[in-house]
C-alpha cells in the first residue's frame, strides 16, 4: 500500500481536485485505490454526490472507539464511488467535533494509520483529502502518509500560506522515524497573467527543488467534471487538466526519473 496526503494550510488551492485526479488516474491503470476525506467541509464526499451533513457513517466513526480500531470497522464506512477500482471513506461534518475531544482522548493522532493497517492488503494506493487547518485531522494524514503533496494556487496569499504548511512539516516529521518526502504542486496556473506567473518564479527561487517541474493550468473541465461527480479522466481523459495531472502522477510514482 502506497499512501499519499493531499494537504495545505490554505484552502481553495485544489486540494480535492488534485485527490480526486490523481485517483481516478491511478484506478484506470487498475490500481485499487482508497480515497480518505478527513476535511469537516466534506468537499471530496459532496463530489461524488454523498451528503456530509446526513451521512450516516463516515471518517468520523474511526475516531469514536479510543485509538482501538475493530477489524470490521474500516470496511463498513467505506462506499464505491461508481468509478472502476475508485473507493472513498466519506466526511461527516461531525468531524469538525474531534477538535476539542482530542486533547481527552490518548491516540488521537494515530486513528488513521491503523486503519489503514487494517486495510493494507484491500489496496494499492490511499489518497488523503486534508483540512486546510492544523489539528488532529491534519496530523492524521501527515503521521499516515509516505507520500506529501502540497498544491499551491499560483498567487501570493496562497504563497505565504504555504510558509505555515513547511513549518508544520517540519514539526511533524520531528515526531516521525522517517521524514515526509513532499512535493509542491503549482495549481490553477494562468500563463496569460502577470500575477500567476511572478507567483510561480516566487516559488521555484523559495523552494527549488521540492517544486514539481510543471504546472495545473486552469482548465474548466475539471470544473465541469465536479459538475458531473465523475473523476476528470472519465469525463475528458484529453483535457489539459488530467494530463497534466497524468504527468504529475509519473513524477511521484518515479520520484528519481
Amino acid at each position: 500500500m502506497h499512501i499519499w496526503a493531499v494537504a495545505n494550510q490554505k484552502g481553495g488551492v485544489g486540494k480535492t481536485t488534485t485527490v480526486v485526479s490523481l485517483s481516478g488516474l491511478l484506478a484506470d491503470a487498475g490500481h485499487r485505490v482508497l480515497m480518505i476525506d478527513l476535511d469537516p467541509h466534506g468537499s471530496l464526499t459532496s463530489y461524488f454526490r454523498f451528503d456530509p451533513d446526513s451521512i450516516e457513517h463516515s471518517a468520523y466513526d474511526l475516531f469514536q472507539v479510543n485509538g482501538k480500531i475493530p477489524e470490521s470497522l474500516p470496511r463498513s464506512v467505506i462506499l464505491e464511488t461508481g468509478h472502476p477500482n475508485l473507493s472513498l471513506i466519506p466526511a461527516s461534518t461531525a468531524l469538525a467535533t474531534l477538535e476539542r475531544n482530542a486533547q481527552a482522548q490518548g491516540g488521537m493522532g494515530l486513528v488513521i494509520s491503523k486503519t489503514l493497517a487494517i486495510l493494507w492488503e484491500d489496496y494499492d494506493y490511499v489518497l488523503i483529502d486534508s483540512p486546510p487547518v492544523l489539528g488532529v485531522l491534519m496530523i492524521n494524514a501527515l503521521a499516515a502518509c509516505q507520500q506529501l503533496v502540497i498544491p499551491v494556487q499560483t498567487e501570493f496569499l496562497a504563497i505565504k500560506g504555504l510558509e505555515r504548511m513547511i513549518r508544520t512539516l517540519t514539526m511533524i516529521n520531528r515526531a516521525r522515524k522517517r521524514p515526509v518526502p513532499y512535493t509542491i504542486v503549482p495549481t490553477l496556473y494562468d500563463r496569460r497573467t502577470q500575477a500567476s506567473n511572478k507567483s510561480l518564479r516566487s516559488l521555484k527561487d523559495l523552494y527549488e527543488d521540492a517544486v514539481w517541474h510543471s504546472v495545473v493550468p486552469v482548465d474548466t473541465k475539471l470544473r465541469d467534471a465536479s459538475t458531473a461527480g465523475v473523476a476528470p479522466s472519465a469525463l475528458d481523459a484529453s483535457a489539459r487538466g488530467v494530463k497534466a495531472y497524468a504527468s504529475l502522477m509519473d513524477t511521484l510514482l518515479n520520484p528519481s526519473g
